[in-house]
């Protein structure tokens, strides 16, 4: 027996009755089959809808031929009318994406000819693709023109057009389907096939909002979200906004110049204190004038900085200049440099006996050990002759 699917003639339609026409034990719960029912099985890229049902909770709902199975964590009595209700606020998020993805669809296909290959429904966002790449200089214009079908409150209208129909309706495809086609259409905005639930009328989608475009697979994936959904994106990204307008001072319109202000002056900061790190590096480098072979720990240094030490070091030492920084308990990065001989052989011997990895070229070796000061000092002394 067919199950009547309440939910294509109400999609508002949260709480009905039913009369349980079977209740079998499946792997994971109860397989339930109504003889009527308003939740939507899964399909269309469109999730399940979730509730309750005689009291049991519904975990999934599946189509089987004709029939919707009802997946529940607890049997119900064969021959019993049940009350249903489905977890109404979950499926008009889902009708208020999956409507607002249809207009996009639709939008990208006037304009570029692209065909929709595929869409995910996350939590929040939507991801969309297309065969086709779309710059992301246009998104703002898109972004426009859907929002304004929203905007004019459009019916949407799903049909079964019949079989002498079918072959003169336009509707989005890469081929033309056998019949019975259900067919939605956004009149203005789009047409396609399509077995989801969507909202009754543009409006009730209330907003939709496009975050980014890049490539994929030779063609574009597109982010967005809508309804609900987009403005809880937009009030967490606004309340962000918020923070960052107070730690700079400025108007939260203003926050992006404001940031790149500080990007400037940081810059110059930068600039500042590699000038004077190098002038130090100098100074220290001096002091080892014609020493010899250099073992020295500074702290507080990153990989580049030990590097440019070592090599300062080794400029006038005459002969390897090794330099560590980091602490015990955490490692230590370290850069040898010689202006003379090979080092890479020492370079190896050190990182086997340290626990280290690293290496490089013959007058230059880098790297890290998961080795203490100790430890490092101790291997210089046996190795190096008293580095």
């Amino acid at each position: 027996m067919e199950t009547r699917k309440l939910y294509y003639e109400d999609c508002h339609l949260s709480r009905f009755s039913g009369e349980v026409l079977s209740c079998e034990r499946g792997e994971k719960g109860w397989e339930v089959i109504l003889d009527a029912t308003a939740f939507y099985p899964e399909g269309g890229g469109q999730a399940c809808d979730l509730g309750v049902l005689g009291g049991v909770r519904v975990l999934d709902v599946q189509e089987k031929g004709e029939q919707v199975v009802h997946l529940c964590d607890h049997p119900l009595c064969v021959g019993e009318t049940v009350e249903g209700e489905i977890d109404y606020r979950r499926r008009f998020l889902l009708m208020q994406q999956h409507s607002g993805e249809h207009i996009l669809s639709g939008v990208v296909h006037r304009r570029y000819g692209y065909h929709n290959t595929g869409f995910h429904m996350g939590s929040e966002e939507i991801t969309v693709d297309f065969d086709g790449v779309i710059p992301a200089e246009d998104l703002p214009e898109i972004e426009a023109e859907v929002n304004r079908a929203v905007w004019e409150n459009i019916p949407i209208r799903c049909w079964y057009p019949s079989p002498e129909e079918l072959p003169n309706v336009f509707y989005r495809t890469k081929k033309a389907l056998p019949w019975p086609v259900r067919i939605v259409e956004v009149p203005g905005y789009d047409s396609c096939a399509c077995c989801g639930v969507h909202v009754e009328s543009t409006g009730e989608i209330g907003l939709v909002k496009l975050f980014s475009v890049i490539g994929f697979r030779g063609g574009s994936r597109m982010e967005m979200a809508c309804g609900a959904h987009a403005l809880e994106m937009l009030n967490r990204a606004f309340a962000q906004n918020k923070l960052v307008s107070q730690a700079f001072s400025a108007k939260w319109q203003e926050t992006g110049e404001a940031a790149q202000r500080m990007n400037q002056a940081l810059e110059a900061e930068k600039f500042k204190v590699n000038q004077l790190q190098k002038q130090i590096f100098t100074y220290i480098a001096e002091s080892y004038v014609n020493c010899g072979d250099v073992l020295r720990f500074e702290p507080g240094l990153q990989s580049v900085q030990i590097r440019e030490l070592a090599d300062a070091i080794a400029e006038n030492c005459g002969g390897v200049a090794a330099v560590f920084s980091g602490e015990d308990g955490k490692g230590y990065g370290y850069a040898m440099v010689t202006r003379q001989g090979d080092i890479r052989e020492f370079g190896r011997e050190l990182t086997k006996t340290l626990s280290g990895r690293g290496g490089g070229k013959p007058n230059f070796q880098q790297g890290s050990v998961a080795a203490s000061r100790a430890e490092i000092e101790a291997f210089f002394n046996r190795k190096a002759g008293g580095l």
